[in-house]
């Protein structure tokens, strides 16, 4: 996994994300590591960078979906999840949109895996596609 400095602490997004999972020491963080450590998993070439104040995103050729954590759900969002095949229907929230599409994950439940890995794959393979902005 290759990282970028996302912030102007001295600390990687890689540990500022391990941080936000103990701090938050509940559903929340145990979601977002298990989440996360399919991002990973999926591709070794995903950057981990850290955001917009203290948000989780996961990158390659650009931004693949972010992980934010609320009191009632943890909120991935595919950065182009509109354009993205869904069979598995993961996609629960941020619907309307033209762009953007969001799985809100709430205590308890239960993501299937290689669905989840199926939209980063495609997420990866779509931001690839397109010719980067100048």
């Amino acid at each position: 996994m290759k990282q970028t400095t996302g912030s102007k602490t001295s600390e990687t997004p890689s540990k500022l994300i391990d941080g936000r999972i103990k701090e938050l020491d509940d559903w929340r963080g145990e979601t977002l590591a298990r989440m996360r450590k399919l991002i990973l998993q999926t591709d070794p070439e995903v950057v981990e960078e850290w955001k917009w104040r203290g948000v989780p995103v996961w990158e390659r050729h650009g931004i693949i979906c972010t992980g934010e954590t609320y009191k009632n759900v943890v909120k991935f969002t595919f950065a182009k999840g509109a354009s993205l095949s869904d069979p598995a229907g993961l996609f629960n929230s941020s619907l309307d949109g033209n762009v953007r599409r969001a799985i809100d994950i709430h205590d308890g439940e239960e993501i299937d895996a290689a669905a989840f890995k199926d939209l980063v794959r495609a997420a990866i393979a779509l931001n690839a596609s397109k010719p980067k902005r100048r």
